[in-house]
């Protein structure tokens, strides 16, 4: 008999803007090579604040995807920028939960799926998944990806205590929880002895070979006498806050060791330019900064392959998670800079990579130091290269294999 997996996921194109689409499309478009027929229940089109048609076409045909009505509670519901603090908990599409539970329990009629799959963010897709768990008893995996809490996160402490509540519903009724790092399996057993350990897999993030061939004919560019330092992806102000990397960029301007004629940091699609150009004017730096707007798909992978080197921005508040989008990094096999704290699991990945080019994020002086260095080993064609080894153990391909093991192991039996 056909195996079915019900995919529940808010990050699915059409929407644009985040590296965890990546995730549930490559899932689903690999899981019938190990038997598994994906269902996909994704949120309607209006509910993504930024859209794009250029990786609909890697929905593979077996994948049947379906979309329920979900709102935006900061743009549909808000009134001169303010809208009601309870249209938005656990999160901003919590309507999404109204229309997706009776979707659910006609696909889970229809298809009849041995398991239920759930991915974080955002908190709604879990409500969903336990909602449905609940009524069906159908077993739920729980790929929770990203920390629903952390200490002093989120801010809003209403909003903590109902994602905490949420986090313990994810432990206590899912058959497996899937994270994306060993240290948030570690803060997890941590939080909760009382679960078995086994219940805790890790299935890292990874990268799409198939993309990057693609890719791969659209990197040709012009020679540029600047060294083009790329940071592709979003940038948020507490997480990967800029500001003593802007100090550092100061330093180095005013002793002549980087000029506008020779370097150039391109930060593509920040998702907060708004908040990054007062920061380039307070520091001095706009000749050599590039807010740059975002890129289809291929194109920003392409950019990747010809860029000079490739930013890794994480600060120490997420030493338990790696940014799905290094694992693209590692395959482009350009030099990489991490700025990030040495202790975390994303600096752990990179020196298991054989990369040592790491400063810290929140030193202006580490930054300028780490900086200067990685620009010299560039130079000189000396800069640390991913081992071929590393980059070959991290594709989508093989991620899904280990998903696949996981639907086996927890998935009803009933209707195999």
């Amino acid at each position: 008999m056909v195996k079915r997996a019900l995919m529940i996921a808010y990050h699915y194109p059409p929407m644009r803007g985040s590296s965890g689409i990546q995730r549930t499309l490559k899932f689903s478009q690999y899981l019938p090579r190990w038997g598994w027929e994906p269902i996909v229940l994704s949120a309607s089109r209006g509910a993504y604040q930024d859209t794009s048609e250029d990786q609909t076409g890697e929905i593979a045909q077996h994948v049947h995807v379906h979309r329920s009505l979900a709102f935006d509670a900061a743009r549909h519901f808000a009134l001169k920028g303010r809208y009601p603090g309870l249209l938005a908990q656990p999160d901003r599409w919590v309507s999404w939960w109204l229309s997706a539970v009776p979707a659910g329990l006609r696909l889970i009629r229809h298809y009849r799926p041995q398991v239920l799959w759930s991915s974080y963010p955002i908190a709604t897709a879990h409500l969903i998944a336990l909602t449905l768990h609940k009524l069906t008893g159908i077993p739920w995996i729980a790929d929770q990806r990203d920390p629903l809490t952390d200490i002093g996160y989120p801010l809003d402490m209403r909003t903590r205590r109902i994602h905490h509540w949420i986090e313990k519903q994810t432990v206590d009724h899912s058959a497996a929880l899937v994270c994306t790092t060993p240290s948030a399996i570690g803060a997890f057993q941590r939080r909760f002895p009382q679960a078995d350990p086994d219940r805790f897999s890790l299935i890292e993030n990874g990268y799409d070979e198939e993309n990057f061939l693609n890719a791969l004919a659209l990197r040709n560019a012009a020679p540029s006498r600047q060294f083009r330092l790329l940071h592709s992806g979003l940038i948020y102000p507490s997480e990967r806050d800029p500001r003593f990397l802007f100090a550092a960029l100061q330093r180095l301007q005013s002793e002549g060791d980087i000029s506008a004629e020779r370097f150039r940091l391109v930060l593509r699609a920040t998702g907060h330019d708004d908040y990054l150009r007062p920061l380039l004017d307070r520091y001095g730096i706009k000749a050599l900064v590039e807010l740059a707007p975002a890129l289809p798909y291929a194109e920003a992978l392409a950019e990747m392959l010809r860029a000079d080197g490739l930013l890794v921005l994480q600060a120490s508040n997420c030493n338990g998670q790696i940014p799905a989008k290094l694992y693209e990094y590692i395959r482009a096999r350009r030099p990489i800079l991490a700025l990030t704290d040495p202790a975390g699991d994303t600096a752990t990945m990179l020196r298991r990579a054989g990369i040592d080019t790491i400063g810290m994020l929140n030193s202006e002086a580490d930054i300028a130091s780490a900086l200067a260095r990685f620009l010299r080993l560039c130079g000189e064609h000396k800069a640390p290269l991913p081992r071929d080894t590393t980059i070959a153990l991290l594709s989508r391909e093989s991620r899904t294999q280990e998903l696949a093991t996981l639907f086996d192991q927890y998935g009803h039996k009933e209707n195999r």
